[in-house]
């Protein structure tokens, strides 16, 4: 008997109305090969949404997202929206909300791809960026005050706890247990007075629970300097709410395109649903062309897979992603191609019919 689950897919605006078709048709083929059966259940959540309504989503949409198994994400952004708007009525409430409060970002250089820098190490690209995703310098502590006048001013506070430090640390400290034993902390406790000479204490306490992991601490400048020069060095990144996220679109650039990159926004109890979804925006200059590169899509696909715990099948489709990407010539123009995103689709379809059926 097939295993199902129950998907709450919000594709968004622009391209995320494109990628996201692509990547349930590659998931729905790898779940029938592996007794998988995703029920998706569509949301039209998104700036078009906010237009039409002033909220990016119903006032019951945090209890209707309660009710599935995870959530799948395109991408929200669209022109006449500010960003803070779309970000802070949909995606920030959701991570909250759930307490989704581990980021995932895989920066690998997959088989295929040349990355824009000059010397590559032989053994590739091939970390993990743990982004604390709840907390950090994304509050809602500060204010703006006499608007409009000479004397205007406007106070954005970070808030640090030790709960949320120390749940983000034990997350990256198991995970590097489970891969090279290597785990790099983003700081910046020269500049930052408080929050950052916290973060490093919390990082030191805790690697004495984990000693055959080995810790190295990085000013947040030279380690973004260090993912240009020796990515190699890396195996797990633990950050911040801020530094994470700017590193991971410098970790995606690396890596060939952030069309291909992809995240996983986790509540790793499983209390909760978790979501996932690529790290590219919603693209309005290129909506519409037929093409979007999927593969970021399909990958954060291959995430929610692997969360559900069956790696095998995320296995099977990141083995397509490989295959289309090494032995095909079919590449959507972000990655020098000229390939429709369904062109991309069918033949990434047919490459994991070829890698199951071995």
């Amino acid at each position: 008997m097939d295993t199902t689950y129950r998907i709450a897919a919000i594709p968004g605006d622009g391209i995320g109305k494109e990628v996201m078709p692509a990547a349930q048709a590659v998931l729905d083929r790898v779940g029938g090969r592996f007794g998988i059966r995703f029920e998706w259940n569509e949301l039209e959540w998104s700036c078009e949404y906010y237009a039409r309504t002033g909220r990016m989503m119903p006032p019951d949409g945090l209890d209707r997202l309660r009710e599935f198994d995870q959530i799948f994400l395109g991408a929200v952004g669209y022109p006449g929206v500010p960003d803070h708007v779309s970000l802070w009525g949909l995606l920030i409430p959701i991570r909250r909300a759930f307490r989704q409060y581990i980021n995932l970002r895989p920066v690998t250089l997959l088989p295929g791809i040349d990355s824009p820098l000059r010397d590559v190490p032989a053994s590739g690209i091939d970390f993990v960026v743990v982004r604390e995703n709840n907390e950090g310098e994304y509050s809602e502590t500060g204010g703006r005050m006499y608007r409009g006048t000479p004397d205007e001013l406007a106070i954005q506070e970070s808030v640090f706890t030790r709960r949320g430090v120390e749940r983000a640390m034990r997350y990256a400290y198991g995970l590097a247990q489970g891969r090279g034993k290597r785990l790099a902390s983003a700081t910046k406790s020269n500049g930052i007075i408080h929050t950052m000479p916290f973060w490093d204490e919390i990082f030191r306490e805790l690697a004495g629970e984990y000693p055959d992991v080995v810790p190295s601490e990085y000013h947040i400048d030279a380690l973004a300097g260090l993912f240009v020069l020796d990515p190699a060095r890396f195996d797990v990144v633990v950050a911040s709410n801020l530094f994470g996220d700017i590193l991971t679109d410098l970790g995606a650039a690396i890596i060939g395109s952030i069309g291909i990159a992809p995240s996983g926004n986790i509540n790793p109890e499983g209390e909760f649903p978790s979501m996932f979804e690529p790290v590219h925006g919603s693209a309005p200059d290129i909506a519409g062309q037929r093409r979007a590169n999927p593969l970021g899509q399909v990958w954060a696909g291959a995430m929610m897979l692997d969360h559900l715990g069956h790696e095998d099948a995320a296995a099977a489709v990141m083995d397509g992603i490989s295959h289309v990407l090494a032995a095909t010539g079919v590449r959507t123009p972000d990655l020098g191609g000229t390939a429709s995103t369904q062109e991309v689709t069918d033949e990434l379809l047919a490459a994991v019919d070829r890698e199951v059926a071995r």
